[in-house]
């Protein structure tokens, strides 16, 4: 991978704002030629240091009121097993996000659904009556106090050095 240096941050930073901003816009705020931007974001995604262009969806406008965190334990911490579950959420659309963790819990997973009557039928599909679920607790947000999806680019010179 190709360091990242202080324009790439610039446009970064710029792109997790807003990735809808043209190249011609971005240019005249950091003061390059549009066909130089171009160049330089195509190499950050051909580099995977951009990895996708999304829109964010709110989940209430999309009927997704109650929005879960589930800790889950697995009976067995085997391969199979863990590649079974993490295809099991991997698939399951309400999943917004999964991460296979460690310490005292196996898998964190983020689940959006209609009402509390939606999760616990969810629950009880993908955890109570899954058998290699061994226990899982939940905690039902209250209030979203920050959600972010950008990256802190100052670590990015650190991981370049």
């Amino acid at each position: 991978m190709k360091s990242i240096d202080e324009v790439d941050k610039l446009i970064l930073s710029r792109l997790q704002q807003n990735n809808r901003i043209t190249a011609e816009e971005l240019a005249t705020k950091i003061g390059l030629s549009t066909s130089a931007v171009q160049r330089r974001i195509k190499r950050l995604r051909d580099e995977k240091i951009i990895i996708a262009d999304i829109s964010i969806i709110s989940p209430e406008a999309a009927g997704a009121a109650v929005t879960c965190i589930a800790d889950v334990t697995l009976h067995l911490g085997n391969s199979t097993v863990i590649d079974r579950f993490k295809k099991l959420m991997y698939n399951e659309a309400r999943v917004m996000q999964c991460y296979y963790v460690t310490g005292s819990y196996d898998f964190v997973v983020i689940v959006n659904t209609r009402d509390m009557k939606e999760y616990e039928e969810f629950s009880k599909k993908y955890f109570m009556d899954n058998t290699d679920v061994k226990q899982f607790y939940t905690h039902v947000i209250m209030d979203n106090v920050k959600v972010g999806y950008g990256v802190n680019l100052n670590m990015l010179s650190e991981a370049n050095n």
